[in-house]
């Protein structure tokens, strides 16, 4: 199984999601998200031996009550690339409100996890959801120009579980079920 745990975005921001990256349509060398599969990751698992879900789920229950956060709301908007606007390989929209939790959430799934042997995560985190991937610098111009002149508003949602997500990988992308959710508060 390959797995992620993520807060998924609810289905109402699909359109203001789509509209975005509408906008960076022109821009060759991008291969854009599924905006009706729109989420947070907290962390990417990777696979895993099916006779060990029981003990990630203990340990993801475990850890979402160390986080201690109770259900927010969240406002999602403006925009961002990693890891540079010189080197582009992803291009997001980022956390407005509700970072610190999500944040707080990350950690503790994180230290949980790692004690699992679940690899380290390599790089800071940064909340954000992942509008496409660019796999080549053809249209590098035109997504530093967007980036730069656009701070767009998506939406707010309330957040009141984290998931255990599998992305199975398929010719037309990847698709993704809830394995199992996990209640905050």
């Amino acid at each position: 199984m390959r797995l992620f745990v993520s807060v998924d975005l609810s289905d109402e921001f699909a359109d203001p999601i789509a509209d975005l990256q509408d906008a960076l349509a022109d821009a060759s060398g991008l291969n854009f998200t599924d905006p009706e599969q729109a989420h947070v990751t907290l962390k990417f698992l990777g696979d895993l031996d099916e006779d060990r879900l029981p003990e990630l789920e203990d340990e993801l229950a475990a850890a979402v009550a160390d986080a201690d956060v109770d259900p927010f709301t969240a406002r999602y908007g403006g925009l961002g690339v990693f890891p540079s606007l010189d080197y582009i390989s992803v291009v997001w929209f980022g956390v407005e409100a509700g970072g610190e939790e999500l944040t707080r959430l990350h950690e503790a799934i994180e230290e949980r996890t790692t004690a699992m042997g679940f690899d380290a995560e390599s790089h800071d985190f940064t909340p954000h959801v992942t509008l496409a991937r660019m796999e080549h610098a053809g249209g590098k111009e035109h997504v530093q120009e967007i980036v730069q002149e656009r701070d767009p508003t998506i939406g707010e949602c309330r957040v009141e579980e984290v998931r255990l997500t599998e992305s199975t990988l398929t010719s037309d992308g990847p698709v993704y079920s809830t394995v199992e959710s996990f209640p905050l508060g």
